[in-house]
C-alpha cells in the first residue's frame, strides 16, 4: 500500500481528496501546513505529496523546496491561480505535477496514479532490498505484496508463489513441474492442470487483455515465464 501525503489548510478538500484515495487502495497522511507536511516525509515513508500552495506557516512552494532536498517522491501542487507562469512557477521550484483548483478528484486520481507508476518505476522504491520490477508489475518479497501500475494485486498464497517464483526468474521459461515443485513444494506428478489453473487465475488479475498477455506469457510445450521489460 502507497502512502500519499495531503495536505490543504482547506478542511474540506482534505476530506474530499481522502475518500477519494483511500476507494483507490491508498493510505492517507493528512496535513494542515507547510510545517507539519515536512514532520510527516521525516516520520514516514512517503510515495507520493498532493500540496496545496497557499498555507500559513510554510507555504506549499518552499515545502517543496524543502522536501527536494532530501526526497524525489513525486509533488503534485493545488492552487487556484490558472496561469502559465504559476504552473512554471510550481514545477520550477520541484513539483512534478500541477492542479488548478477547482479540480475533478477523478483527474487527480488520474494524475497521482501516473505519478506513482513513474515513480515506481524510475524512483527509489525500485532499489529498495527485496523489490522486484518489470514494467508496471512491482513485487515487494518482504511484504509479500504485488502492484500493477501502483494498483495492489489481491493473489492467492499459490498465486503469490508462482509470481515470486517467476518474477525471480524474469525472462527464463519455467516448466509446469519447476513451478509446480517450487511452490507446492511437493514431487510432481499430474502438475500441469493444477498450474495452468492458478497461471489463468493470475492472468485474469495482471493482464489487460488476458489472451494476449504482456507479462506472464506460455511458450508452447515448454512452460512460462513473466517478461523482463524495461
Amino acid at each position: 500500500m502507497y502512502n500519499i501525503l495531503v495536505c490543504d489548510d482547506d478542511k474540506a478538500i482534505l476530506d474530499s481528496v481522502e475518500i477519494y484515495l483511500n476507494l483507490e487502495g491508498y493510505h492517507t497522511i493528512r496535513a494542515t501546513n507547510g510545517r507539519e507536511a515536512l514532520q510527516a516525509v521525516e516520520t514516514t515513508e512517503i510515495h507520493c505529496v498532493i500540496l496545496d500552495i497557499m498555507m500559513p506557516n510554510i507555504d506549499g512552494l518552499t515545502a517543496t523546496l524543502k522536501m527536494r532536498e532530501k526526497h524525489n517522491f513525486p509533488i503534485i501542487l493545488l492552487s487556484a491561480k490558472s496561469e502559465d507562469t504559476d504552473k512554471i512557477t510550481g514545477l520550477s521550484f520541484g513539483a512534478d505535477d500541477y492542479v488548478t483548483k477547482p479540480f475533478n478528484p477523478l483527474e487527480l486520481m488520474a494524475r497521482v496514479k501516473s505519478q506513482i507508476r513513474r515513480y515506481v518505476r524510475l524512483g527509489s522504491i525500485e532499489k529498495k532490498e527485496g523489490t522486484i520490477i518489470t514494467g508496471g508489475l512491482v513485487l515487494d518479497t518482504v511484504a509479500k505484496e504485488l502492484t500493477l501500475d501502483g494498483e495492489p494485486v489481491r493473489l492467492t498464497a499459490r498465486e503469490y508463489g508462482i509470481v515470486e517464483y517467476l518474477m525471480r526468474n524474469l525472462g527464463h521459461v519455467l516448466s509446469t513441474q519447476q513451478i509446480y515443485e517450487a511452490v507446492w513444494n511437493e514431487p510432481s506428478y499430474s502438475s500441469e492442470k493444477t498450474v495452468t489453473v492458478h497461471i489463468r487465475r493470475i492472468r485474469e488479475k495482471i493482464e489487460i487483455n488476458p489472451k494476449e498477455p504482456k507479462y506472464l506469457k506460455v511458450v508452447w510445450g515448454i512452460g512460462y515465464k513473466i517478461e523482463k521489460l524495461s
